[in-house]
């Protein structure tokens, strides 16, 4: 994402947050459907080797921090999970190679039963929610509760960012058939957004 020039990247506001883009031409202002799923990758450092255990890294702390800098807060409160991923050694890319998991259908399936739960209760997908909705809807038991204001103050959150945390928590919620987001639901929303609190 950095290598992308800033203004571009701020354009990906809007239709993260509203699901539409909005054009002004002159006296003319049309509205396009925009909704889309974001997925996006980028390096810790523009060498890419910052963190590396061999010492591969040369940038100095100012460059690592003015490459991650590109990516405005306001744009990073739109991006609903942010994971960091470390480098693996070849050993544990080997190990990963023969390891077995979930069959995809399963997890589709799983994916379909969590949507179709979401349309039922509220006519739309957690995604779609406004700030009441979410609210009423997405509401975690005391312990989320608690974890969740404690993590938002600790990460130093707006209110655009504990809504979206509160929306992955109920998603994760609806994919497991639970009734509210238990607090190991919120502990797990909460881990998906750490890659950048410190932004």
């Amino acid at each position: 994402m950095p290598e992308f020039d800033r203004h571009v990247l701020e354009t990906l506001r809007e239709p993260l947050e509203a699901g539409r883009i909005t054009i002004s031409r002159a006296a003319l202002q049309a509205d396009f459907p925009a909704a889309c799923q974001l997925i996006a990758a980028m390096n810790p450092c523009p060498c890419g080797w910052r963190g590396d255990p061999g010492g591969r890294c040369r940038c100095t702390p100012e460059i690592a921090a003015r490459y991650l800098r590109k990516l405005s807060g306001p744009l990073l409160d739109r991006i609903d999970i942010q994971i960091e991923i470390p480098a693996l050694t070849s050993a544990e890319l080997s190990a990963r190679s023969s390891a077995t998991g979930e069959a995809s259908a399963a997890i589709a399936q799983r994916v379909a039963a969590a949507r179709e739960r979401q349309l039922q209760r509220q006519g739309k997908t957690n995604r779609e929610l406004s700030g009441r909705e979410v609210d009423d809807v997405c509401r975690p038991d005391a312990a989320g509760e608690t974890l969740l204001r404690e993590a938002g103050e600790r990460f130093g959150w707006s209110a655009r960012a504990y809504y979206r945390v509160l929306k992955v928590a109920r998603t994760i919620a609806d994919l497991a058939g639970a009734a509210m987001p238990s607090v190991a639901q919120v502990g797990e929303a909460i881990q998906y957004r750490r890659a950048f609190g410190s932004l």
